[in-house]
């Protein structure tokens, strides 16, 4: 059975969707509407969407530094009726794949101490921890750091 859903970059029509998502995944930190529109069209970020016929399922914030080879996985969030069907996963795959392609070869994360579910799939797919930022978040939270080599 095919997925009910496309990975693809985010487009200016996403907009609305995108914001709608970030503001239910994340009680903080949110992208701002003209961050969104910055990034979506910049060749200094990937806004990677899984668009089904319902709109937008969920999205992967990548962005790349032409001064060195690590991409800044930045943002990863799946909408609450898509949850549980390892899109995250595939998400993460797509902006590692993305970051390939623009020649990076690490990328890095930083996720909230208490997103146990997003250090879980980090960890399960070659993510290492690297180190620790404390009251990283706007609500004080601390964050690890985390790192992939990309083949």
């Amino acid at each position: 059975m095919s997925p009910s859903y496309r990975i693809r970059r985010a487009r200016p029509d996403d907009l609305e969707a995108l914001l709608a998502l970030e503001r239910s995944a994340f009680n903080t930190d949110h992208l701002s509407r003209r961050q969104y529109r910055q990034h979506i069209g910049s060749d200094t970020a990937a806004v990677i969407v899984a668009a089904g016929a319902a709109g937008v399922l969920g999205k992967a914030v990548v962005f790349f530094n032409a001064r060195h080879d690590i991409a800044r996985l930045y943002s990863i969030a799946v909408g609450h009726a898509a949850r549980g069907q390892g899109l995250g996963a595939i998400l993460l795959a797509a902006a590692e794949k993305a970051a390939r392609r623009r020649g990076s070869r690490r990328v890095r994360l930083e996720v909230s101490q208490k997103n146990t579910g997003a250090i879980r799939l980090y960890e399960s797919r070659g993510y290492k921890r690297i180190g620790e930022r404390r009251r990283y978040y706007e609500n004080g939270e601390h964050a690890w750091r985390y790192e992939k080599a990309l083949a």
